[in-house]
Parts: C-alpha cells; sequence; structure tokens
C-alpha cells in the first residue's frame, strides 16, 4: 500500500470519527466524561495494582470513593455557591454603578480623557453600564435554565458518567493492548513512540495542571475568606478552575476579588492590597512549585494554542467540545512536532545535497 493511500485512509477515518462526534455532541457530555475521569484515575488503579489488589477491586474502590467525595462536597459546598452566585447576580448592577461612581471620584484626569478620546461607543451613565451588565446575566442564566437538554444533560453526568468511568477504568489496560495489536506493524515502533509523547502531554494538563487548579481554587477560596471578602468562595472556586488556562485564571480571579475589595473596604487600601497579594502569592506559588512538580515544563502546549483549542472545540462540540479540547491540542501538538521533525530530515527541505543545510534548533 503506498504513502499516499495510507495517508488517505487515515484522513477518512478522522473525518468519520469528526463527523460522529459532531452529529452526536449533544449527548457525548457523560461518556466523554466518564473517559476523561477514567484516563486520570488510571494511574491510582495501577499502583492499587501493584499491592497485588484484582483491578476490578481497585476499580470498585476508586470509583465508590469518589463519588462518596463528590456527594460530600456537593452538600456541602453546593448550596454555599449556588447562594454566592444567586446574590452576586443580584448585586451585579448595583456593584457596577458603585464601580463607575469609585472610578469618577478618583481616577486621574488624564485616564479619564484618554477614556473619552477612544473611538469606541462607551456607555454614557452608571445606570446604563448596570443595566447592561444586568440583561447579560439574565440573559445567561436564562439561556442556561431553559436548554433543552439541561436536565437530561445533569441526569446523564449523574448516572451515565460513574458507570462510564468503571467500565473505562476497569477494562483500561486490555484496550490499550487491543489497539496496540491493531496498529501497523511497519510502523508500530513510530506510531509508539507518537503516542507516549501525546500521553506526556495529555497527562501533564489532563492530571497533573487538574491537580494544580484543584489545589489553587481551595487555596484562593480559603485565603479569600479569611481575608473577609464577600464572595470569596465562588471568587476562588472560580479563579482555580479558570487556572486551566495558564494565568487566564489568575486574571480573571484578581479583577474579580480586587473589584469587590474595592467596593467592600474602600477606602480602607490596606485590605485591597491583602485581595491582591493573594492572586500574587497564588501565581508565584503555582510557577515555581505546583507546575514545575505537578505538570513539567515541558508538555508542549503554548497557552494560546490551548486557548483557541478550548474556544475552537468548545464552539463546535458545545461543553463536551471543552473536554475535548485539551488532549486535542496536546495531540495536534505532537503531531505536528513529528510531521516537522519528517520534513526537516526529508529531501523536500535537505536538497540533494544534505551537507549543505541544517534544521534549525530551538
Amino acid at each position: 500500500m503506498t504513502i499516499q493511500r495510507q495517508i488517505s485512509i487515515w484522513l477518512i477515518v478522522l473525518a468519520a470519527i469528526i463527523a460522529f462526534m459532531w452529529l452526536f455532541k449533544d449527548i457525548m457530555l457523560p461518556f466523554l466524561a466518564g473517559i476523561v475521569l477514567a484516563y486520570f484515575l488510571d494511574p491510582v488503579a495501577d499502583a492499587l495494582e501493584r499491592m497485588k489488589l484484582p483491578r476490578l477491586a481497585a476499580t470498585l474502590i476508586i470509583v465508590l470513593t469518589s463519588a462518596l467525595g463528590l456527594v460530600l462536597v456537593m452538600l456541602l459546598i453546593a448550596p454555599m455557591i449556588g447562594d454566592q452566585i444567586g446574590k452576586f447576580a443580584a448585586r451585579l448592577p448595583q456593584d457596577v454603578t458603585t464601580l463607575v461612581q469609585l472610578f469618577d471620584a478618583h481616577a486621574p484626569e488624564w485616564l479619564k480623557s484618554a477614556l473619552q478620546r477612544t473611538e469606541t461607543a462607551l456607555p454614557q451613565s452608571a445606570t446604563e453600564i448596570a443595566t447592561k451588565a444586568a440583561g447579560w446575566i439574565g440573559q445567561l442564566v436564562q439561556s442556561i435554565v431553559s436548554g433543552a437538554n439541561v436536565v437530561f444533560n445533569i441526569i446523564s453526568l449523574l448516572v451515565i458518567t460513574p458507570l462510564v468511568t468503571f467500565y473505562m477504568l476497569n477494562d483500561w489496560d486490555r484496550m490499550v493492548e487491543r489497539i496496540d495489536s491493531w496498529l501497523p506493524r511497519d510502523h508500530v515502533e513510530t506510531v509508539r513512540g507518537i503516542a507516549r509523547d501525546i500521553n506526556t502531554a495529555m497527562a501533564g494538563f489532563i492530571r497533573g495542571q487538574g491537580t494544580v487548579c484543584l489545589v489553587l481554587g481551595i487555596t484562593y477560596a480559603l485565603a479569600l475568606i479569611m481575608a473577609g471578602l464577600n464572595f470569596g468562595l465562588l471568587i476562588g472556586l472560580t479563579a482555580g478552575l479558570l487556572s486551566f488556562i495558564p494565568y487566564f485564571g489568575a486574571a480573571v480571579g484578581g479583577i474579580l476579588a480586587i473589584a469587590t475589595a474595592l467596593m467592600q473596604f474602600w477606602p480602607d487600601w490596606m485590605q485591597v492590597l491583602i485581595i491582591a497579594a493573594i492572586f500574587a502569592g497564588g501565581q508565584f506559588i503555582e510557577g515555581n512549585f505546583l507546575s514545575p512538580k505537578l505538570v513539567g515544563r515541558s508538555i508542549g502546549v503554548h497557552p494560546v494554542w490551548l486557548m483557541f483549542a478550548l474556544l475552537a472545540f468548545g464552539y463546535l462540540f458545545g461543553f463536551a467540545g471543552v473536554l475535548l479540547a485539551v488532549p486535542m491540542a496536546a495531540a495536534i501538538g505532537v503531531l505536528s512536532r513529528f510531521l516537522l521533525d519528517q520534513y526537516l530530515s526529508s529531501k523536500l527541505y535537505l536538497g540533494t545535497n544534505p551537507r549543505k543545510h541544517k534544521p534549525p534548533t530551538d
């Protein structure tokens, strides 16, 4: 079989997978969530197996323990988060008005003049800003609540996802072996090498960055609550979850926290600085301790590429696409580097006299 024919077959397979995902994107969320959880928990199952536990017993222990922990967390934290979301949305128009008034009263004249000279059509009053903000929040809540598949997705996440996680986790090693037996024998080592690189990149993000997000979310939430900030639990957990995108979570959480601190503590600048220091300290800990230990420095996924992948896959496949974005971004990155290496060692790049040309090094 020629190289061109092999490439054509793989492109057809890829197109079929994309078409399948797009057609069934509304029901894929619980299955993808189960697969991601199984991949995340597979090292734990392997560790229990090394302790002489059967794979089935290890899977049962992991799934039941995880389900119990999730239920406890939801019972303890979900009511508080729901209450804070409601209060935050209700106070948003008033808070925006307060921020605009603080800006009008204390911002330097040069900044006000610069904003007035911008070509962007700015709202003419704080009331207009508050009204628009309230409208945006209302539309968002309405779109979430009125979605046709909301109830189905919630039920499926609670019922189907644990079952998918159990079966995938129990059969993970056997599935890997079966897929390995399907690889073309002439290229098996090359494909295995690519798969190992993809697994390294995916593990760095899904397992490593997921753990970083969890640690940061808990740390931010506890620190903000201890500092006495309103909505500290909501803002801290939101910042931690959004930290899946490097720097994005700290930026969004920092802006929300500092804005809330200005409204709550003004004119006490010390309290505002404490809130800002919490996020600065969180970034220092993440950059110097958490990410190097849990994620690693050579996962090969650029933050800009990750943000694009999240937006693109989310647009195409909804929330299920968000779950796909990180592993697909890592896989595409590995494949792109492999193809680039093949090109730099080929006659197309080197020409007829390879000694005259050397591929650029990083």
